[in-house]
């Protein structure tokens, strides 16, 4: 998801919105976007080597001894952390560019719109064409909501992206409150059998178009797919929003540009927030480790909503971690710069190893085997964008997204 946030200081002599160019970067702010992109890997590969609709529900307990461990410690260490640190970050660009827009004497809107638009394009290509898990048609669709909060002032940006997170956790424990109680009335058993009767169905369609059918065969289970996806938007999109808000916060501060300003909060999120947040999450899966799908009960949504803080709380942490980090992991900044690329690439050789069109290797691969395939895809990835940078100023994808964005073709090569 490169260029989910621009990594430009606000330049004031600018008369006019442009590319940016490496020079400008906030350097962290790409070392931040390259680890979440392995976390992003690490979290997506369950659901790669998989069912859609089996992955993100818990420690599945079909797993046994290291596969066991292996997925347990994804689901606690990795899961829903990384995926609010890409969050956070595209929050934070819309507030640089807004700067810059200002600065420049602009109107951002039209650029923001267009910008908005060009994503929501990529993210139905990658949806329907390539996987089915993909998260850009959720941030352009929220980022629509995230421009009506840009006049929000600073201050109230934390207590806003705090209340819009968890007020989508908030929902899953009345849902789960809801079902619960339709659970203990015998008028409402059959309704509840016939529900997990059809999340046990659509997980065989997945089966059968993702590991035995053709690419157009799999291209029509991603339409229903996505179907499924958008209609979860009540819950993913306040917490997607709040983190929008969060990152605003830590762009128009100053956080991430001059982060030595601000040593005292992220002692804090380093020494406090991470350990409190790994407490609640361990908390969470010994108490509850496994959700069913089809079936969502209090306890499930309770579980929802502690996990839903604990990956708040984490994702602060790990950002406060990698900031401090940031010297010793200046090897990630390129891929960071070519994370949508990498975003998009990570589906296409995934989908070509595990699904039945390509290497066929759905569900064989164990849990345990898959993480270091993540590692080593990602390092690969780590190379390439060292690599392809010495020739070229964007990613392929950096650049065509520019060139949507910027109604231009922005020059690639290095002169």
């Amino acid at each position: 998801m490169a260029d989910l946030i621009s990594g430009l200081p606000v330049n004031a002599a600018s008369s006019f919105l442009q590319p940016v160019g490496a020079g400008e970067r906030i350097a962290v702010i790409d070392i931040l976007r390259g680890c979440a992109l392995l976390g992003i890997l690490l979290m997506n590969m369950e659901a790669f080597s998989g069912p859609l609709d089996l992955a993100f529900t818990g420690i599945d307990p079909h797993w046994h001894g290291a596969d066991y461990w292996a997925d347990a410690a994804i689901y606690v260490l990795v899961q829903g952390k990384f995926f609010t640190l890409f969050s956070l970050l595209f929050g934070a660009g819309f507030s640089v560019m807004a700067q810059r827009a200002e600065a420049a004497g602009r109107a951002f809107a039209p650029f923001y719109l267009r910008r908005s638009a060009a994503l929501l394009l990529i993210g139905l290509c990658h949806a329907l064409l390539v996987w089915s898990g993909d998260i850009l048609v959720i941030y352009a669709l929220v980022a629509l909501p995230l421009l009506a909060c840009r006049e929000a002032p600073r201050s109230w940006l934390p207590a806003m992206g705090v209340a819009s997170y968890l007020a989508g956790a908030l929902l899953v424990v009345i849902l789960g409150a809801l079902m619960s109680t339709m659970g203990r009335l015998d008028a409402n058993a059959a309704s509840l059998r016939a529900a997990v009767e059809h999340a046990g169905q659509a997980i065989e369609l997945q089966r059968q178009a993702y590991a035995h059918g053709s690419w157009a065969q799999a291209v029509g289970q991603r339409v229903r797919d996505l179907g499924a996806m958008l209609s979860g938007i009540f819950v993913t999109g306040p917490e997607v929003l709040g983190m929008f808000l969060i990152g605003s916060w830590f762009a128009r501060s100053g956080a991430l540009a001059e982060p030595a300003r601000f040593a005292r909060l992220y002692a804090r999120l380093r020494c406090i927030a991470l350990p409190v947040g790994l407490l609640l999450a361990l908390a969470g899966a010994i108490w509850h480790p496994y959700q069913a799908p089809g079936t969502l009960d209090l306890p499930g949504g309770i579980a929802y909503a502690l996990n839903a803080l604990a990956g708040l709380l984490m994702c602060l942490g790990y950002l406060a971690w990698i900031v401090h980090w940031r010297a010793r992991l200046q090897v990630l900044a390129p891929a960071g710069r070519m994370a949508l690329t990498h975003y998009i690439g990570q589906s296409l050789v995934c989908t070509a190893v595990f699904y039945g069109y390509g290497l066929g290797l759905f569900e064989s691969m164990p849990r345990v085997w898959q993480l270091p395939f993540a590692v080593l895809l990602f390092a690969l990835q780590v190379a390439l964008s060292h690599a392809w940078l010495r020739y070229f100023r964007f990613g392929p994808l950096e650049w065509l997204w520019r060139a949507m964005t910027y109604l231009a073709w922005p020059p690639l090569r290095r002169r």
